[in-house]
């Protein structure tokens, strides 16, 4: 596939995960010559727009989704909020084909936005959920989100097929009809072998109010650590800030946030990390042979698997976030640490997908215009 596409990235604007791990698609889609166009909301379109200031981008609505305060309360809060994600889906679906047809895109990758599709040119759906564990219910969320997925001219699933593999039973089905490609897990980063200079490295992420919980709770614990601490904060605001804090024992140096290139730089500096047990978290730390403690978010399914998991698998130990203790962290040297998969990816024939493009339809559209940032959110 010779020709240059116009490709929209739309990431779920769900912490951070989603976005980041769209960094690598959006550099191998201008590595090969195409056009990415970013689309998401909050937090996670400005880190996109941080990492690629030139790229035009645009706001989707939001699906104004939340967790609960109670992680028991989780559940109960989705099934709560599922007429708001209906409605903002099908907000969604208006604005995204309204950029299909505004700036002739040619295909759309869509990282777990449900509504980011549009039947006139092809669709590629992210995810590492193919399975979605929601407790009792979860063989009727996990047909439910097939049943989307389905609608979508491929899959693509960032882990490998075979086993050993990071999701288990996640993106991995007994059997199935859906057109899944596997692309190894994707990662930002890079190992580097640089001097240990942080003893210890925080690193959080994810929606409100349990980012900030578990913020509060860790710069209480982590008082009596012995040794210095980078702690990032994952809250992405205009101005980056930076604070040192003396504590009884070390020093902690407070980011509210940092771009890829600064994290890479950090998490290769720093000996072990504090982090809940998000997939793109997990993926990260793998790529650059980390060990490290997992606190998974209270109530969420999925990264109390993965934490279960990699303990149970002797690589990572885990704990609640109320049951945390600064005294769980000498766990970690007991446990093996996370190591890369060797994957190669041929993303050249990944894109083939988009050679079959409907964007010609529209004649409209002015080959040589300049995309700009804009808002589709009503």
């Amino acid at each position: 596939m010779n020709s240059s596409k116009r490709i929209l990235v739309a990431p779920l604007n769900w912490g951070l995960g989603h976005a980041t791990r769209c960094i690598p698609i959006i550099h191998e889609l201008l590595r090969h010559g195409h056009q990415p166009y970013l689309a998401s909301d909050g937090v996670a379109l400005s880190l996109l727009k941080k990492e690629f200031p030139n790229l035009p981008a645009f706001e989707l609505p939001s699906y104004k989704i939340s967790y609960a305060e109670k992680g028991k309360n989780f559940k109960i809060k989705m099934i709560w909020d599922s007429p708001k994600v209906l409605k903002a889906m099908s907000k969604e679906k208006k604005a995204v084909k309204q950029l299909v047809k505004e700036h002739g895109l040619d295909g759309i990758i869509s990282d777990n936005r449900l509504g980011a599709y549009y039947k006139k040119v092809p669709c590629v759906f992210i995810t590492h959920q193919l399975n979605v564990l929601s407790g009792n219910t979860t063989w009727m969320s996990s047909k439910a989100h097939q049943k989307i997925i389905k609608k979508f001219d491929a899959c693509w699933v960032p882990d490998v097929q075979e086993k050993p593999n990071l999701t288990g039973k996640l993106g991995h089905l007994k059997k199935s009809k859906l057109n899944i490609a596997y692309l190894g897990p994707l990662s930002r980063f890079e190992k580097k072998e640089l001097p240990i200079v942080n003893d210890l490295m925080v690193l959080l992420s994810g929606p409100e109010p349990q980012r900030t919980m578990l913020e509060e709770k860790l710069l209480h614990e982590l008082q009596g650590f012995e040794g210095s601490i980078l702690f990032v904060k994952g809250k992405i605001e205009d101005e980056q800030v930076v604070e040192e804090i003396q504590t009884p024992k070390g020093k902690v140096l407070h980011y509210n946030f940092m771009k890829s290139d600064e994290l890479e730089k950090a998490l290769n500096l720093s000996a072990k990390v504090l982090c809940r047990s998000g997939y793109t978290t997990v993926m990260d730390l793998a790529k650059l042979e980390k060990r490290a403690f997992f606190i998974p978010t209270p109530g969420q399914y999925e990264q109390e698997y993965l934490a279960k998991r990699m303990q149970k698998q002797g690589l990572v130990p885990f704990s609640k976030q109320e049951d945390f203790k600064l005294a769980d962290l000498s766990q970690i040297m007991d446990y093996d640490g996370l190591a890369q998969f060797e994957s190669s990816v041929d993303f050249s024939s990944l894109f083939e997908v988009f050679s079959t493009s409907g964007s010609e339809a529209f004649s409209n559209v002015k080959e040589n215009s300049e995309p700009t940032s804009t808002s589709l959110s009503t």
